[in-house]
């Protein structure tokens, strides 16, 4: 499906990656669907619930983006996928899968996908949300209590092991890869409209 516009957003933990992501997919419903890097977390079946919470899942290596990479292509080539799910609550993979079909517009998003230059040669658009980091870990915050069902102490511990020196070294650095950088992510509304007159074009192409 030469067809397909591959949108990536990226941008750190909080920073409206997923607010942005919803707002498309909301405007042009069956015709967006959705690759959530964080799916792609290895699994870690060989650790203790102790083990796994003490890893450092902002690092590249956390993540098996070779297996994102050789499913982007095939989705490409049209082929369905079989997509991992990450259970966030157990720090690791789900027994479940899902199945997901090309589409007219498939959005790749992940903190780190610009991280990794043979999974940008794939995407057609690639969006950078840069967010301010006060605001960012308010929403980790508020986002890992509710739905994540971690303590305050876990949040701010693992965030300033991991997420803020991860930001830092590998996701920050990738933003020089984005076509777009957008402040506020979907809350900018300016950005929003741009980004969705681009996907209404492709649309009305296909």
């Amino acid at each position: 499906m030469s067809d397909i516009l591959m949108i990536g957003i990226a941008g750190g933990t909080g920073s409206g990656k997923s607010t942005l992501t919803k707002h498309l997919k909301e405007t042009f419903g069956e015709d967006v669907t959705v690759l959530m890097h964080d799916n792609y977390y290895k699994a870690h079946d060989d650790l203790s619930y102790e083990e796994r919470s003490k890893l450092n899942y902002d690092h590249p290596n956390a993540f098996d983006t070779d297996l994102m990479i050789e499913h982007v292509r095939q989705l490409r080539a049209g082929n369905p996928i079989t997509c991992p799910i990450y259970d966030f609550s157990a720090h690791n993979r789900s027994k479940d899968v899902t199945i997901i079909h090309p589409n007219k517009v498939m959005i790749v998003e992940g903190i780190l996908i610009f991280e990794c230059k043979e999974l940008i040669d794939l995407l057609d658009i690639k969006i950078f949300v840069d967010t301010d980091a006060d605001v960012r870990i308010l929403r980790r915050i508020l986002r890992d209590t509710k739905e994540r069902g971690r303590s305050l102490d876990s949040i701010i511990t693992q965030y300033l092991n991991t997420v803020k020196p991860m930001h830092e070294q590998f996701v920050e650095p990738s933003k020089k890869y984005a076509d777009l950088i957008v402040p506020e992510g979907g809350e900018n509304r300016v950005a929003l409209e741009m980004i969705m007159q681009r996907v209404a074009s492709h649309l009305n192409r296909v």
